[in-house]
């Protein structure tokens, strides 16, 4: 009778996974849902118990279906009951986080209920063992979500971007980028890798300042991370790119401890290759050598512990987890460089902490502390590059600290079977330390010592050892974020309300000059009588020709820089959504969100207010063609909205300085490099008008100014065949509505002011403007009185904006069935037109709404083509195989095709600079430049593999690893520096030199340990 039962059970799981699931759709939630189908009867309902306590009963309506919905993570036994007696159930249902699973019932075969110890036999069958794959057909989304175990099994980097790059879609930043904490940054579909949401247990940790990153769990503390590339509901929004979700783990009524001790040595990392001089300086110290990366090493060790368990059984729970990494890295740095070579010391300690309270059924109270750290310190080296040897101390490097800390509170109340209410609220805080350990407030720093006169230095570069530019101490940031859900159950409807509002605010930001205040910076001319700067008016820098010490076409300048700021930014969110499951196999989304953003300046002042309604629609469909989850097609379209991060707000509302003044030398001082026999050129000029007066706000963006915003489509399918296969497709289509940027030709507006009869008093530096559109400025006369002035697209001498974005994705994935588990997937994508967004990869400009796209007409001619985050071809694979009962291996496989190179310089075909943006101008070598005009970066391929052994004699609790990443060593070229002058009509040193390339092959060595 036993095993018949069985039999009957594992035909039940079948059969229900037939039955059309009904169950709402969440998003970078912390929650599931569980849902299903069971006969029509009376007097019926469906008990789920987790291992921590929860238990919800929830009804079964007049077709046979039942739901229970924003249930924490975590596995489940499902009772369905009669008359209050159990009379099936399913025990270790797992959930995934924003996802439905199905649990679905059929008749017993006994008139009489069975007893406790029969369902107890019954349930020793796991859900997750279905005959078919699970296809959820209750999502309309697009996501990747992966899970604690496979984690554990594959060959990643342990960060939140590593798991990401395992999505579709998603690749690594080409520009270098990182977040403060040191992790390179990712592109999702297209968009610029600050155009993320970053998320931990519902609390929203991305950078207000740059949105470069955000706060992330250790490794260890994962439970599960969600990777959306599209079509998420209207719960959620401030991302056109993507959204990775962390949540963490948490206790239940079991203990478990464990250790782990990973170890990257140096001896197991092969050499970088070198970096070489396009055209050697003339106090090139070692030839045509610019960097000798294969003098560099390092090495990391990470010691990993955690803990979890009931404090009171059924009720309340904790784990906590603590992780703390320490790398060294030994670095020679590109000649020039103030810190010739450099060892530096990094420490990154890591925690989490999550308490659960179960305060009883109907009431749920989580607390989540977790924090993420970087500090660094070192020393700096004289170094010879022509025998490549360190030779003497020059001093310490400064002290860093970044990242910070966060908490989170969320409670959730099941007011009725029908109606749930969930209120999240939380505070991060972060630093973003960089101070001199010695600092000698006298000496001027020199920059750029290769381009000094040889016959004034010996022939060999003078620097000193200067720090940076400088910070306060108290640099950092704050943000807050409250979230409150609310749901009800109508019906065949899932309604839902809410609102979501974050408030950030940076503190003390900025940088200034050391020293004395100003910094020496040295240049050559290949053609003295060529101006320095042909910009018109006061901007205007004439060439050396003509002054002492000029026949050479040497010069220095003088450069001032300084800003230092507190700002802050409100941004508020409402949203409705209905989820109508319209019939057993027909489900249907409709959402409408509604953002606000308020940006203010160092005064408290608001200088952006969109704060009218900017309505996101989103609306998906579900179709479970077959009724039995085995083929789903699904489509999706949506509008999302960008709110700015807070650098804008550092720069055009702030009035920073940023001016250079130049002379010719006739001498440089041996000791500290500076120069001598000065003969002034010119006043000091800014390129922008960056004289540090901070700008009326009414000023600082143009009338009306529209959030970047971008309208998303989406349709695909995914099918099973067999018992553990799984394929699909989908085509995306992204179309970018609204850009803001940064426009800087002042002369142009102050010229059509003339025009209409105003007399205008000030100007700014620059104005934040809609790229590609029309815009409309307000001055202030010399009484102080605002007028405005507006502009049409064709008088600015801006092109349409565009940035489309098309992909065809396809795969095919192989469940885990006890042996092998693997996906294998491609996507042919095309993202182009004349921006790429908040950043710009090609020319590693970081700062959001600060490149040089948009400042003026001459950089945005020719920009039309596909942009730094194109990649035509992207194939993915990873997998792990369980080839014997103590081995397992795995592999992560991406080949990706390169992006396009670019090729800029001087302006038109006689090399003029007529706005002082030097080689900034889609012009290369006279001849127009627009992207994609000069061939691909080459493919990349990274093969990473990995190897476990888990002795029987430990009981399967021990496990020794061993990774291998870039196993075919390939190094290469991410990036490669694309100004082709320096100055007009002089190759630039550095053009086409490949400053990012791949990591070198490395190896990481683990034990772990679990109880």
């Amino acid at each position: 009778m036993h095993a018949y039962l069985v039999r009957r059970t594992v035909m039940a799981m079948a059969i229900g996974i037939c039955l059309a699931p009904w169950a709402p759709l969440l998003a970078q939630s912390t929650t599931g849902s569980i849902n299903g189908s069971v006969p029509a009867g009376a007097n019926q309902s469906v008990v789920v118990e987790s291992g921590s306590g929860i238990r919800r009963e929830v009804p079964v309506d007049s077709r046979g279906r039942y739901s229970a919905s924003q249930l924490p993570l975590g596995n489940y036994s499902v009772t369905l009951m009669r008359d209050g007696a159990p009379v099936d159930s399913r025990k270790n249902v797992t959930l995934r986080v924003g996802q439905g699973t199905d649990v679905s019932f059929i008749e017993p075969t006994a008139t009489v209920s069975p007893s406790p110890s029969d369902v107890t036999a019954l349930s020793s069958v796991n859900v997750t063992g279905n005959a078919l794959p699970n296809i959820d057909v209750t999502s309309v989304d697009s996501r990747t979500v992966i899970t604690s175990q496979q984690l554990a099994r594959l060959p990643l980097g342990r960060n939140a971007e590593a798991i990401a790059r395992l999505a579709p879609g998603v690749v690594n930043n080409g520009g270098g980028f990182k977040s403060d904490t040191g992790r390179s940054i990712a592109s999702f579909g297209g968009a610029a890798s600050n155009e993320n949401a970053y998320y931990v247990n519902g609390f929203n940790t991305t950078d207000p300042l740059n949105a470069e990153g955000g706060l992330q769990l250790p490794y260890g503390a994962i439970d599960q991370q969600e990777v959306y590339t599209g079509g998420y509901s209207a719960q959620y929004g401030r991302s056109d790119g993507g959204v990775i979700n962390q949540v963490g783990k948490r206790g239940s009524n079991e203990w478990h401890f464990g250790a782990q001790l990973l170890w990257e040595p140096a001896w197991a990392r092969a050499d970088q290759t070198d970096l070489h001089y396009a055209r050697i300086p003339s106090s090139a110290p070692a030839g045509s050598l610019y960097q000798p990366r294969s003098r560099d090493n390092q090495w990391t060790t990470t010691v990993s512990a955690y803990a979890s368990g009931p404090l009171i059984k059924d009720k309340l729970f904790f784990f906590i987890a603590g992780e703390f990494e320490k790398s060294r890295q030994q670095n020679v740095n590109e000649v020039g460089n103030n810190n010739p070579a450099t060892t530096n010391n990094y420490r990154s300690p890591r925690w989490y902490a999550k308490l659960d309270w179960n305060i009883n059924d109907r009431n749920i109270l989580e607390l989540t502390g977790a924090s993420d750290k970087r500090e660094g310190s070192g020393t700096a080296y004289n170094y010879d590059y022509a025998n490549l040897r360190r030779t003497g101390t020059m001093g310490p490097i400064d002290d860093t600290k970044t990242g910070g800390d966060l908490w989170v509170t969320k409670y959730t109340s099941y007011i009725t079977d029908n109606l749930t209410l969930s209120a999240t609220y939380g505070e991060m805080n972060n630093k973003n330390y960089d101070q001199p350990v010695v600092y000698d407030p006298d000496l001027v720093r020199v920059d750029n010592a290769q381009n000094q006169n040889p016959g004034l230095n010996g022939g060999k570069a003078i620097h000193n050892g200067q720090v940076p530019d400088l910070s306060d101490p108290s640099r950092g940031n704050k943000s807050t974020n409250f979230r409150l859900d609310l749901e009800y159950k109508l019906g065949d409807h899932t309604l839902s309300a809410g609102i979501d509002n974050v408030k950030s605010k940076v503190i003390a930001f900025g940088t200034y000059s050391p020293g004395p205040g100003y910094v020496w910076s040295y240049g050559q001319q290949a053609d003295p009588t060529q101006p320095i700067s042909d910009a018109p008016g006061s901007n205007f820098v004439p060439g050396t020709a003509g002054f002492p010490n000029g026949e050479g076409g040497y010069y220095v300048s003088r450069n001032v820089v300084g800003n230092l700021v507190n700002v802050r930014s409100d941004q508020r969110a409402q949203y409705i959504e209905d989820k109508w499951q319209v019939s057993d196999r027909w489900l249907l989304s409709i959402g409408l969100r509604n953002d606000q953003f308020t940006d203010y300046n160092q005064f408290g002042e608001p200088f952006i207010k969109q704060t009218k309604p900017q309505w996101a629609p989103r609306l998906g469909v579900s179709w479970d063609v077959n009724g039995d989850s085995s083929f789903k097609v699904f489509a999706n379209a949506g509008r999302y909205y960008l709110g700015l991060p807070l650098n804008p707000a550092t720069g055009a509302a702030a009035g920073y300085i940023s001016t250079q003044q130049y002379y010719t030398y006739s001498g440089i001082d041996p000791t500290t490099g500076a120069p001598t026999g000065l003969t002034q050129i010119s006043q000091p000029v800014s390129a922008n008008n960056s004289f540090g007066i901070p700008p009326d706000p009414r000023t600082v963006a143009a009338k009306n100014l529209k959030a970047e915003h971008q309208d998303e489509y989406i349709l695909g399918f995914d099918k099973s065949f067999g018992e553990h296969w799984v394929y699909g497709a989908k085509a995306t289509y992204r179309k970018l509505l609204s850009a803001i940027d940064d426009f800087c030709d002042v002369s142009l507006i102050n010229t059509k002011a003339a025009s209409l009869g105003y007399t205008v008093g000030s100007t700014n530096s620059c104005y934040l403007v809609n790229g590609g559109a029309g815009n409309t400025f307000t001055l202030l006369d010399p009484q102080g009185n605002p007028f405005e002035v507006p502009l049409s697209r064709e008088e600015i001498g801006f092109p349409k904006l565009k940035r489309n974005y098309y992909a065809l994705e396809t795969f095919v994935e192989h469940t885990f069935d006890g042996t092998w588990y693997g996906k294998l997937d491609y996507v042919f994508s095309r993202s182009y037109g004349d921006t790429e967004g908040q950043q710009r990869t090609d020319t590693r400009q970081g700062g959001a709404a600060g490149s040089v796209d948009w400042d003026n007409r001459y950089v945005m001619e020719y920009s039309n083509g596909p942009q730094g985050n194109d990649h035509t071809h992207v194939i993915k694979a990873y997998g792990y195989w369980q080839f014997a009962p103590e081995w397992q291996a795995s592999g992560n496989l991406q080949a990706i095709s390169g992006s396009p190179e670019v090729c800029t310089g001087y302006y038109g075909p006689d090399h003029t600079d007529p706005v002082s943006y030097g080689s900034s101008y889609r012009w290369c070598n006279g001849m127009p430049s627009p992207p994609g005009s000069h061939g691909r970066l080459p493919w990349t391929f990274q093969l990473d593999l990995g190897l476990t052994y888990r002795p029987a004699w430990a009981d399967s609790r021990l496990a020794f690893s061993v990774n291998v990443f870039n196993v075919l060593n390939q190094q290469r070229a991410l990036f490669r520096y694309p100004a082709s002058e320096g100055p007009a009509k002089t190759l630039n040193s550095l053009y086409r030199v490949p400053l990012y390339t791949q990591d070198p092959r490395y190896g990481r060595f683990s034990v772990t340990y679990d109880f």
